[in-house]
């Protein structure tokens, strides 16, 4: 399927590894011009060399930028050109048990996982409008809409960010700019494989079983029952980002196994 990407800019915050970087290669992989971003310069340049080798796409760029600093993000979008598609993908996430969550985290989890978020679209949304196309896609997560125990705090920030996202698509109302956010469920991403194996560790057990005993007890409802790959959330990603996906605004899209049980 040619998703009609062929001379779209796309900008994906948080994208030298996991979900972010399978992203960034599959819109590279559709011909799409792609910005990429990390923490350091060093770590996006390996990536931004390792994506135009899997992906023959030489349109991929980078800028290193930490999103838990504000200079950081206004210097970055000094340096951005006119973006068509912005993933909102930046984040951070740890399991911590209520009561040991400081304010001090609330605050950084807030500001990392939503402002980032906003500080972009409150720039680039508006150029959008002005060309009456563009895409900007949340990445959420089940944990917003099915709020997970063991870090109640990471899941808060998802559900802003649903909200935030309807909120800016009611603003884009007859326009060819859509706002969406994608709720990936768990995902076998760089964070994950260090949790599950921090899980292994402390139960003496392997990974394999640790995953096992991940779905049984901590996401029963995991229809699936594993976790998902990071290309088939990027997969979903990007047919949202096509021009493709244009009658789907102000939504709430699901790649999470089937772990949240309401119907709506």
């Amino acid at each position: 399927m040619d998703l009609q990407l062929n001379g779209k800019t796309a900008f994906i915050s948080g994208s030298t590894a996991g979900i972010g970087y399978a992203i960034a290669q599959r819109l590279a992989s559709e011909g799409a011009d792609v910005i990429i971003n990390g923490r350091t310069q060093e770590a996006v340049d390996k990536a931004v060399s390792n994506l135009k080798n899997t992906s023959g796409n030489v349109n991929i760029s980078g800028i290193g930028a930490d999103f838990g600093k504000v200079d950081d993000i206004n210097a970055l979008i000094q340096k951005l050109p006119h973006i068509d598609i912005l993933i909102n993908n930046a984040g951070i996430f740890e399991p911590k048990p209520f009561a040991e969550i400081p304010d001090e985290d609330w605050f950084r989890f807030f500001d990392i996982n939503v402002m980032s978020g906003v500080r972009l679209s409150r720039t680039l949304l508006p150029k959008m409008q002005e060309k009456n196309w563009g895409r900007v896609i949340f990445i959420s997560s089940e944990t917003a809409v099915s709020q997970a125990e063991e870090m109640i705090h990471y899941g808060m920030t998802k559900t802003a960010q649903i909200s935030i996202s309807r909120g800016m698509a009611e603003m884009t109302k007859g326009t060819g700019v859509t706002v969406n956010a994608i709720l990936p469920g768990p995902t076998k991403s760089r964070g994950i494989e260090g949790f599950v194996n921090d899980m292994a560790a402390a139960g003496n057990i392997s990974p394999a079983e640790a995953e096992a005993n991940f779905f049984k007890d901590i996401r029963p409802t995991s229809l699936i029952q594993r976790f998902a790959k990071v290309e088939e959330v990027a997969d979903t990603v990007a047919y949202y980002a096509s021009p493709l996906a244009s009658a789907t605004n102000g939504a709430a899209i699901r790649v999470e196994g089937g772990t949240i049980k309401a119907i709506i």
